[in-house]
């Protein structure tokens, strides 16, 4: 039956062209339905087309994420940050030995070593910088120690010596009165009613003058 079917279709074909060498290729031109044995192959391929407009970032993926990277070259230095806030102030720290070392002059005589570091304070402070050193003020009970004080000060010096407990009556600041003395001609005068400590002056004499005046330190060591 299928055969009765085909054969209007393809006399419907040979009636609309007229071939007179093939006539299969005839018929294939004019009519689709028919099917020849002429085997066919594929053409080359033809150029790649232009790349199209790059698309939008997506969004992340939901998967699980990879490994991090190496890090990257290192950026230029950013600018200065304002300061911090200052940090809460320290223990006070122990004394160092910085004040022994500056008392490089010293002289001994008998049992005891005098030293200075040139400096001049108040009697306040003389007394402190002594205290220091765990010494005190240079205080002579003798010609000798006296003596010794004097080459060593080379210039007025405070000694441990004051009446500012009683006035007029002079003491060590060690406690106990004067075992010797070498006041200056007319002193101690107690000038102006406020000189309460003594100087052992250049030429060795002594002579009270104010606490509160600057002359050189000499502190004494139990040798």
């Amino acid at each position: 039956m299928l055969l009765f079917l085909s054969l209007p279709v393809l006399l419907l074909c040979v009636g609309a062209v007229s071939c007179s060498e093939n006539a299969c290729e005839c018929a294939q031109k004019a009519c689709s339905v028919v099917t020849c044995g002429i085997p066919v192959t594929n053409g080359t391929p033809g150029r790649d087309g232009r790349d199209g407009p790059k698309g939008e970032k997506g969004e992340p993926g939901q998967g699980l994420r990879g490994l991090q990277g190496p890090p990257g070259k290192q950026g230029p230095p950013g600018n200065t940050g304002l300061p911090g806030i200052p940090g809460p102030r320290g223990q006070k720290g122990d004394h160092g030995d910085s004040s022994v070392q500056s008392f490089s002059l010293g002289r001994k005589s008998g049992k005891k070593f005098y030293v200075t570091n040139g400096e001049k304070a108040p009697f306040s402070k003389v007394k402190a910088l002594c205290a220091e050193l765990q010494a005190t003020v240079a205080a002579p009970k003798n010609e000798e120690e006296n003596k010794a004080i004097q080459d060593v000060a080379k210039d007025t010096a405070f000694l441990g010596i004051t009446d500012e407990v009683t006035e007029g009556q002079f003491v060590y600041v060690t406690g106990g009165r004067l075992a010797y003395s070498n006041w200056k001609k007319d002193e101690p005068n107690n000038h102006g009613s406020g000189e309460d400590c003594v100087v052992l002056l250049i030429d060795g004499l002594w002579n009270d003058i104010s606490c509160t005046s600057s002359f050189l330190a000499v502190c004494e060591f139990s040798a």
